[in-house]
């Protein structure tokens, strides 16, 4: 079965941190493009961060760079996201997506994993 699997997230305090992961099974995540995602409650979903496959070029949105940093580890087809310096804006649900550098139409995403940060 084709699956991945997010973890991590929780409730935590400004300025705490979290580490999220993206476990894949079925799939070899080095062959894909993995990204994190966040839907806020009334807003849209957004991309926060993604590493390539083949040269692990990572990118940023604004809001979090400095805080956030996207990791690999093919050897365990898991990706991360250290989440540092937390805000109570970082509050959503947190969805990791990876899409085939080499197949088109393939694409997955995993079932979300909630962060709260709140004092």
């Amino acid at each position: 079965q084709l699956q991945l699997v997010e973890s991590g997230g929780g409730l935590v305090e400004p300025g705490g941190s979290l580490r999220l992961s993206c476990a894949a099974s079925g799939l070899s995540l080095d062959m894909y493009t993995v990204g994190w995602f966040r839907q806020a409650p009334g807003k849209e979903r957004e991309g926060v961060s993604s590493i390539t496959s083949s040269d692990g070029r990572t990118y940023y949105i604004d809001s979090v760079k400095g805080r956030f940093t996207i990791s690999r580890d093919n050897a365990k087809n898991t990706v991360y996201l250290q989440m540092n310096s937390l805000k109570p804006e970082d509050t959503a649900v947190y969805y990791c997506n990876a899409e085939n550098d080499f197949k088109v139409f393939d694409n997955y995403w995993g079932q979300g994993t909630q962060v709260t940060v709140s004092a």
